[in-house]
């Protein structure tokens, strides 16, 4: 409901509010005002959205979004999330979230929040999404991490410039997304996360057909990125980084039952299996074994390793044919690339990199045709390598994420490498980046969210093939 001034007002006044969309800052057709009542469909409209004020006599304006403030110091434009002034230009909300809201706006006749209050303007509206039809041909599935949908899976349709198609509600009580795989031959997809209230680890699977959970169970002592075989029957889960367990647990992927251990070193991290196999694991050990990677057999479960790398080892991505890693190494200004087959291991620093220690620069892959490596920065930058020579990478470009962004925390393709995703950091409210990976451009913004991989349909809504949240190689030609 609005409740409008009853007389003539010539103080600040709200006159009315425009939904907007952040990837041209253009008001959206149909919400320009928003009207009482509104249902705003996100299957509907653009990713990246944002609400303004349409305002007289204002300099500032106090926004309450179902309870939660936010003061826009000063404008026009004068928004819900923030904005450019200059520019303007919007950042889009991560608050606009399915369920019932209520939207106050207080008007100040000077800037900050002060001189003469107007009126409030109050507007309920609903936020739904709701799709209709056979899910996308090309869908990204995104684990979401801000924290008022953490744990519901945003799909995305990527052809549809990643609009967003529907979100699935999934479990309570996640307090930290830690990973996500998914297997085209079963049609199922599994996320492991720690539990709001406890901390303990588990495993949800989701069957992809019909939205629904099928098992939701705790995995002792701990989770991290989880990894699934090819056919689709055994998940590799790493016991956690914040644990000393000195091993992993290989489950049933139908029920989630423990099939075995197998040991490796402690704090297990990441685990990967490329399209080649076989299964990858890195430890956070700081007892001088985390600095070399792990290969396991999957038939017989025989671990090999890879090292020493000239530190404790971050993410990583393997080749399609599983000849070449690049690795985040902790302490080292740019990546470590190894052979597998001959155990040679060189170095790649960027260029001029600033003074002192980079701690783990934290996200690195390999783009799908394998002529390049991005990896992220401690900044708000993305490195980009020339791989032709896999052992003698070459320093190609910088690129450069918006000033409002956090420090990218991870990085992934689409399956045909069109599409680089830069996502921020843990239980962060910012944006996750979209990148063309041709001209190294950027083309948009999706919820947050760093637990993300495509999923392919046909016609008849059957699965044709799952993307990896590991940025892999997948040139099976070179």
């Amino acid at each position: 409901m609005i409740l409008a001034p009853a007389t003539a007002n010539t103080g600040p006044v709200v006159q009315s509010l425009t939904l907007v969309s952040t990837l041209n800052n253009l008001p959206v057709s149909g919400y320009d005002p928003i009207l009482p009542g509104a249902a705003l469909n996100l299957s509907a409209l653009p990713s990246g959205l944002t609400i303004k004020a349409n305002v007289s006599g204002t300099n500032s304006i106090l926004f309450s979004l179902d309870g939660a403030t936010h003061l826009d110091p000063q404008g026009p434009p004068l928004s819900l999330c923030g904005d450019n002034d200059a520019a303007q230009t919007y950042k889009a909300c991560s608050n606009l979230t399915i369920g019932t809201h209520t939207l106050t706006a207080i008007p100040y006749s000077s800037t900050n929040g002060t001189g003469s209050a107007g009126d409030t303007y109050t507007l309920q509206f609903n936020v739904t999404s709701q799709a209709s039809g056979n899910p996308p041909a090309r869908a990204l599935y995104a684990v979401n991490q801000e924290a008022s949908v953490r744990g519901s899976i945003s799909v995305y349709d990527i052809d549809a410039g990643h609009k967003l198609f529907k979100t699935i509600a999934t479990v309570s009580g996640v307090g930290e997304v830690r990973g996500v795989a998914a297997n085209a031959m079963t049609g199922k997809l599994y996320v492991s996360y720690n539990q709001s209230n406890t901390g303990a680890g588990y495993v949800y699977s989701l069957d992809l057909k019909t939205d629904t959970i099928l098992w939701n169970r705790a995995i002792p002592p701990d989770v991290d990125r989880l990894a699934v075989s090819p056919d689709g029957k055994t998940l590799y889960v790493p016991t956690g980084e914040y644990t000393n367990c000195n091993f992993i647990n290989v489950l049933d992927a139908a029920t989630g039952d423990l099939i075995r251990t197998v040991q490796l070193s402690n704090h297990s991290h990441d685990a990967q299996y490329p399209l080649s196999g076989p299964l990858f694991q890195i430890t956070h050990a700081t007892d001088g074994s985390g600095q070399y990677m792990y290969i396991m057999d999957p038939t017989t479960y025989a671990v090999s390793s890879v090292g020493p790398y000239l530190g404790v080892l971050g993410p990583f991505a393997v080749d399609s044919k599983s000849h070449y890693v690049v690795n985040n190494i902790n302490g080292v200004w740019g990546m470590q690339v190894a052979n597998l087959s001959t155990n040679q291991i060189v170095t790649a620093m960027i260029p001029n990199p600033p003074e002192g220690n980079p701690g783990l620069l934290h996200g690195i892959g390999w783009t799908p045709d394998q002529t390049e490596v991005w990896m992220n920065g401690n900044d708000t930058y993305v490195y980009v390598w020339d791989m032709l020579n896999p052992m003698a990478p070459v320093f190609k470009q910088t690129l450069t994420l918006p000033s409002s962004s956090s420090h990218p925390h991870w990085l992934t393709f689409d399956i045909k490498g069109d599409y680089g995703y830069v996502s921020p950091g843990k239980n962060s409210a910012s944006a996750t980046q979209i990148f063309m990976v041709s001209t190294h451009t950027s083309a948009g913004l999706i919820g947050s969210s760093e637990d993300l991989l495509e999923i392919d349909f046909d016609l008849n809504g059957n699965i044709t093939q799952v993307g990896d949240q590991y940025g892999i190689g997948r040139a099976l030609g070179y």
